[in-house]
């Protein structure tokens, strides 16, 4: 789960992190309104998306006066934003942070992050912040500085002093920049971050260290422990069919192309993913259905993946273990009930290969229940195939 950066502020606030003082603002009036609160000469006028690189997309502005605190907030608010991380259909501003501003003299970054190789938290550092940090890693892989931290001490004092000293903080900030490292890693263990990111990280001219961007990302599995967390979340920034999938105990995820796949387990589903790239197609989703299928499960999943027309062809790739391919079966068999008319058909393509528990017993409810469009394949590569050259020719009957 992700939140906005005025959130992540204050959640990092609460642990001793230093960071400027700003309002977040949800109107023209209340940004002016926000602006005259924190009485600074310059404040900064920040559109808050679940997306970095927003000042390249003039998102980011400095404003002198409160009538450009105005100007810039009515330029902004509605504003769709295009950046890297949003993709081509971008994303809608609804609120702002209004900020005040930093006398900077020099802009680092600073991360925790889990490392799935060596299983352990890494804080990573470089000199090179307030730009595209994967960028910098790309190009310049020598300029990340990397502390492995053992889980059993966790951050030790001579790390953030390694740290602080290798990112050539000078001296009279050294101490403020340890500080800062060790209220970061308290706040990403204590609420069970998957990223706890500060670009840029900055030393003012006045020797503060401050937290000028931050982004908290938190791991789904461990949210039930912070209900606080879980009331800052704002479903207008998440795709209405992976919080749909998730309140039905799906997992889900829009990968943008027309081949819908429905499969059990994730393994299994980034190998489908992988299979209909090979063949040519463009996945549409990553869609576990998880080991306690029930058919009133599977035909929720099949809506979801139908919903909004993105899906041209849907290919069903089931491996029966705990999962049993009867229930599966019955699930398409409900959907085609609740989608077509009288579960005469489906709207479009689909490719089912069964495998597994109770897998001949699946077959069978669909040879006894034909329903149009439905398609069995005897493997997983000629389903595949076939999915993607029933999408590409009904594109071309189009």
């Amino acid at each position: 789960m992700n939140i906005h950066e005025y959130q992540s502020k204050a959640v990092l606030k609460s642990f001793g992190v230093n960071v400027p003082n700003g309002k977040p603002a949800f109107s023209v009036e209340e940004a002016v309104e926000a602006a005259k609160e924190l009485g600074s000469k310059v404040c900064v006028v920040k559109a808050q998306i679940h997306a970095g690189g927003r000042g390249k997309a003039g998102g980011v502005k400095l404003a002198k006066s409160l009538d450009e605190v105005k100007q810039y907030a009515d330029e902004i608010l509605g504003k769709v934003l295009v950046t890297k991380q949003t993709g081509p259909a971008g994303k809608k501003v609804n609120r702002l942070l209004i900020e005040e501003g930093s006398n900077i003299e020099k802009e680092y970054y600073l991360s925790f992050v889990i490392d799935r190789v060596t299983a352990k938290i890494v804080m990573m550092g470089s000199e090179a912040g307030g730009m595209e940090i994967e960028e910098v890693a790309a190009t310049t892989p020598e300029k990340i500085i990397k502390e492995y931290i053992d889980p059993a001490i966790g951050l030790a004092p001579f790390q953030t002093n390694r740290m602080a000293y290798a990112l050539h903080i000078k001296k009279e900030a050294i101490r403020k920049a340890q500080k800062l490292m060790s209220c970061l890693y308290n706040a990403f263990i204590a609420k069970d971050c998957s990223l706890a990111e500060i670009n840029p990280l900055v030393v003012t001219k006045e020797d503060d260290v401050i937290a000028l961007d931050a982004k908290l990302n938190f791991d789904d599995s461990g949210l039930f422990r912070h209900p606080d967390i879980e009331a800052l979340r704002d479903e207008t920034e998440e795709d209405a069919k992976e919080l749909w999938a998730a309140r039905e105990g799906l997992n889900y995820v829009n990968l943008g192309g027309d081949v819908a796949c429905m499969v059990n387990g994730a393994g299994l589903a980034m190998a489908t993913v992988d299979i209909i790239k090979y063949y040519g197609g463009e996945p549409a989703n990553f869609l576990d259905v998880g080991g306690d299928s029930t058919p009133e499960k599977i035909a929720t999943a099949f809506q979801i993946m139908l919903d909004g027309g993105q899906a041209k062809g849907i290919f069903v790739n089931i491996f029966g273990g705990i999962n049993r391919c009867d229930f599966v079966a019955q699930g398409i068999v409900k959907a085609a009930e609740i989608i077509a008319k009288g579960g005469e058909g489906m709207p479009v393509p689909v490719v089912v290969r069964l495998e597994g528990t109770n897998v001949e017993i699946g077959r069978q409810i669909l040879k006894d229940t034909p329903i149009k469009n439905v398609i069995m394949a005897p493997t997983m590569e000629g389903g595949a195939e076939e999915i993607v050259k029933l999408v590409k020719e009904a594109e071309k009957n189009a």
